[in-house]
């Protein structure tokens, strides 16, 4: 009686562990491949830009460093409303700054 007892434990145990498993290693994340800065240009190249994309692009830019895009982008969200947010005002100065100490570098060596 004692043996079945244990069989039958560990016969659960083992099931309950392979479903466990088995549901993990099934989940994918398919938003990681996904490069959301292509897909928010493309989505203004076809005409449907709207603040809330110049927004995400412009922040996308700014913390890929890439201070030129980010500039176009938050230059399009000034001109498309009036910014209320104080941490976007402080990242488009930030940005205005970083693209004009780059010009002034980009003259320096030119000289």
């Amino acid at each position: 009686m004692k043996f079945k007892s244990n069989l039958l434990a560990f016969l659960l145990f083992a099931g309950i562990s392979t479903v466990s498993f088995s549901q993990t290693s099934t989940k994918t994340d398919v938003n990681k491949d996904i490069d959301v800065v292509r897909a928010y240009e493309q989505v203004v190249q076809e005409g449907y830009g709207t603040p809330f994309i110049y927004k995400n692009l412009a922040n996308a830019y700014y913390f890929r460093n890439e201070y030129k895009n980010a500039l176009i982008w938050f230059e399009k969200l000034s001109e498309a409303e009036k910014n209320a947010d104080p941490e976007i005002a402080q990242r488009y100065q930030q940005t205005l700054k970083a693209v004009k100490a780059s010009k002034t570098s980009d003259a320096v060596v030119k000289i």
